[in-house]
């Protein structure tokens, strides 16, 4: 069996000569790198006007550095396995410098930039956001640059429930769903050979597909989940299961994972965040889009920081401003874009949709296997 310590490491494959396996044999794009280009933009129109019809959503500028002492930065895990690329700005003859780092995603920017924007409950943001994650291992659903809408909305304390968070994660569905059927009007050979995304998402605990796969580690538990519904939503990860691991790790001041639920039949659960994992029919593979959630409030914040030892975090502006409630309470995630272009275009890669840095063994890979990579 997998090591279940090593399933928690990071995404990735991390063996190019099992990658080659798992890239289809008998690869033939429905769209040629034109249709491709031409596809995404309709895609990506479609989604950004949908999500923000659905949520009550505004486009805002986000940014693509931000500076250390802000603690605004996402390190997307709670061991530190995944840093950012960080360098100095001299400034005035390093008179009065700046220490910046790249952001890996914008989850912290955004709670922040609700207050900025003036948004009240039941309005949200969303950012066309650009990130570098150094630490990935590059295959064919990670990149070292990274593409998400990354939202944001304003709630009210009452709605920090299971309930309501699956009703903004069926919202989701909804507008992913859509531009599958709105991109094939366009391009009708997309439905030519691989079955469609489901109507629906099944939703499951984290702590229920352990109880189904004991034996499992933690992705195959999401192959085995996925090949069974197709797509799915898996609530509350980031609490330790009865296994005594984390379904995955979660960073403990965004998403609010350490907060008791309830599943519909009453038992006790954990957590109010979660992914929408679905099957990829082309790489026959479990394909993530996105992860979110209900954010920590002043409490679980403290509570989620004790857990992983990392209190000291509370010197950032960022955590100060939850504790002492001078930024609103929200749900946000990150919808990656080129994950999503992948999927619904029928894509056996993500370099055939952004253009980005793979290592020359990839690329030979993937011209063996007639994926067109872009340079």
């Amino acid at each position: 069996m997998t090591d279940k310590k090593a399933d928690l490491a990071g995404p990735g494959i991390g063996d190019y000569a099992e990658l080659e396996k798992i890239l289809p044999g008998d690869y033939n794009s429905l769209l040629d790198p034109r249709e491709t280009q031409e596809a995404v933009t309709a895609l990506k129109n479609y989604i950004e006007e949908n999500l923000c019809k659905e949520l009550n959503l505004i486009r805002v500028t986000v940014p693509l550095i931000v500076d250390v002492e802000s603690g605004v930065n996402d390190y997307l895990d709670r061991d530190g396995s995944r840093t950012p690329v960080q360098f100095h700005i001299s400034n005035d003859y390093d008179k009065n410098p700046i220490d910046a780092q790249v952001v890996q995603a914008a989850t912290k920017w955004k709670r922040m930039a609700l207050k900025q924007f003036g948004m009240e409950v039941g309005e949200g943001l969303y950012t066309d956001m650009h990130a570098v994650r150094k630490d990935y291992f590059l295959d064919h659903d990670h990149s070292a640059y990274v593409d998400q809408w990354d939202w944001e909305l304003v709630i009210t304390d009452e709605q920090r429930k299971l309930e309501y968070l699956t009703q903004v994660v069926e919202k989701l569905w909804k507008v992913l769903k859509g531009s599958e059927v709105h991109v094939q009007k366009i391009f009708p050979q997309l439905k030519d050979r691989y079955p469609d995304l489901p109507e629906k998402l099944t939703f499951l605990h984290a702590e229920d597909i352990l109880d189904m796969y004991p034996d499992l580690p933690r992705k195959q538990r999401e192959t085995e989940i996925v090949k069974k519904y197709k797509a799915v939503f898996i609530y509350g990860i980031g609490w330790t299961l009865k296994d005594g691991y984390p379904h995955e790790l979660r960073a403990p001041d965004y998403d609010d994972w350490v907060v008791e639920t309830q599943s519909k039949d009453g038992r006790p659960m954990h957590g109010l965040n979660g992914d929408i994992l679905v099957w990829n029919p082309v790489t026959e593979r479990r394909h993530e889009l996105t992860s979110m959630g209900i954010r920590v409030n002043a409490e679980t914040l403290k509570q989620q920081l004790e857990l992983t030892g990392q209190l000291d975090f509370l010197k950032f502006p960022y955590h100060q401003a939850i504790i002492n409630n001078r930024i609103p309470l929200s749900i946000g995630g990150g919808i990656g874009q080129s994950r999503t272009f992948m999927l619904i275009l029928k894509k056996a890669h993500l370099g055939e949709v952004s253009v980005t840095v793979w290592p020359k063994v990839l690329k030979e890979i993937c011209k063996k296997k007639n994926i067109h990579v872009l340079e």
